[in-house]
């Protein structure tokens, strides 16, 4: 059969790049998107042109906003309500709020940033003046956890962008508040990676000790752990099954409070979760499962190629080379020459950048360099392109996909806007057992990740994993 590799970049022309391409901006924007993880409120309007020549993803009522982006936001916090991690009303009020101010970071960042502080704050007492059910106090911490990651991926650009760890602190003691609030309790534990240690919750169905399948949930670039809950705890839960959801490099606690970028080598990452998981006694060694959200889906398989205690392995989307969803314009600009590079990035980019771009670019690379987070938290666009950009483009698994031997299942999504073909391409160059599905606009799951039918998609994913992983 043979292998359908999506093109690789071609090498930068010897002309200066060429700026009055201002399209090629917008495009920057729009490809740098793909980076957004998995499932984060900031994945990026696909390009005019693409748009221009396709029916509008989401017509009517699915238009929360006129600019894509946010639009997107939007839909992925209303559609979170199926699993309570929103309410309906408290995002369509926080969206009327919004428009009426004038569509900005500024606004979004301060609207949903107000909710979060607002379900985050000690509930009112019970009816008859008691303590409120933990029940209440639980679902509300979740909510409130949602509209912080809505406010986080937009504070970059607002007029103080260095509060971004502290609304990533807000919303993550909310994540706490919620796991502890759980019955039972998440498990929460550290576990050895690297010179850190990865933050992890571990949620059971009930107290027993008795081994049952588990599935490591994997985020994305820009996703926070709630999103975990929407995409596939309360799944696994339903089902009597564990669920493990973790930060790894470049992601919540070590990104945003411990500055550690991304990694290219995912599988050192999950191999010390394996080896965690394997000494429980109410983990079935023999069925853990792994699933990556958004550019998490690229991040299980590089996993799996290279960890052979993986039973199942689920992509959503599968994306084996999320460097080629930058704009080229951009990829043709970072060459093996750093100096020139980054001399074409500062004298010739950086000053035709507008404020709304110069925002994209911060949040976009902040994942692959510390620098580059540093700069994005002071206001400034970094200096140096090359180094962040050499771990995207080690992002490329094109080679390492045929060696993953577990079951895989390959999810795509009508109106791809991210990773448009590339999880055909995975499907194509996987070798072991494997399925593709691909959810569509008929019912209301189309744009990446389904936004609005985070149900549909569980469904599709779980039932998948329960023929696999059943004895």
């Amino acid at each position: 059969m043979t292998h359908a590799r999506p093109p690789q970049p071609q090498p930068r022309p010897e002309t200066s790049w060429v700026l009055s391409r201002r399209a090629a901006l917008t495009g920057l924007a729009a490809g740098a998107g793909t980076l957004a993880v998995g499932a984060a409120a900031g994945c990026a309007a696909a390009t005019p042109r693409a748009a221009a020549a396709a029916p509008d993803p989401s017509p009517g009522a699915m238009k929360l906003f006129d600019d894509p982006g946010y639009n997107f936001a939007g839909l992925l916090a209303l559609g979170a309500a199926g699993m309570r991690a929103s309410e309906v009303g408290e995002v369509l009020t926080a969206v009327n709020a919004i428009n009426t101010a004038g569509l900005s970071a500024q606004t979004f960042t301060d609207t949903f940033r107000a909710w979060g502080d607002r379900l985050a704050a000690p509930p009112a007492a019970g009816r008859h003046g008691g303590e409120t059910p933990s029940q209440t106090r639980r679902f509300r911490s979740l909510r409130a956890a949602q509209y912080y990651a809505q406010a986080l991926f937009y504070v970059l650009g607002t007029r103080s962008p260095g509060d971004e760890e502290a609304v990533y602190l807000a919303g993550r003691k909310a994540w706490d508040t919620f796991a502890r609030l759980c019955s039972p309790a998440a498990v929460r534990a550290q576990v050895p990676y690297a010179k850190t240690r990865l933050p992890v919750w571990f949620f059971r169905p009930d107290d027993r000790d008795e081994p049952r399948p588990t599935v490591i949930l994997t985020n994305g670039s820009d996703g926070q752990n709630l999103d975990m809950w929407t995409y596939g705890v309360a799944a696994a839960l339903g089902r009597g099954w564990n669920a493990v959801v973790y930060d790894g490099p470049g992601q919540g606690q070590l990104l945003f409070v411990e500055e550690i970028p991304f990694t290219t080598r995912w599988e050192q990452v999950v191999a010390p979760l394996v080896d965690w998981l394997d000494a429980r006694g109410d983990v079935d060694s023999s069925r853990i499962a792994i699933t990556g959200l958004s550019m998490g889906g690229n991040l299980v398989a590089r996993a799996a190629a290279f960890e052979p205690r993986l039973a199942a392995v689920v992509c959503m989307p599968g994306a084996p080379n999320p460097w080629l969803g930058f704009d080229k314009e951009i990829r043709d600009i970072v060459t093996a020459d750093k100096a020139e590079t980054n001399r074409v990035w500062n004298e010739d980019v950086v000053p035709e950048l507008t404020p709304e771009l110069a925002t994209t670019v911060k949040k976009r690379f902040e994942i692959f360099s510390r620098e580059a987070l540093r700069e994005a938290r002071a206001g400034r666009v970094f200096k140096d392109l090359w180094t962040p950009a050499q771990v995207a483009i080690g992002l490329d698994i094109t080679k390492v996909v045929p060696r993953i031997k577990a079951p895989t299942l390959v999810l795509d999504y009508d109106f791809e806007q991210f990773y448009p073909g590339q999880p055909r391409q995975m499907y194509e160059l996987l070798r072991s057992k494997r399925e593709y599905v691909k959810l569509t606009a008929a019912t209301g799951a189309q744009l990446h990740c389904s936004p609005m039918a985070p149900q549909q998609h569980c469904d599709v994913v779980f039932d998948w994993l329960a023929d696999v992983l059943q004895r």
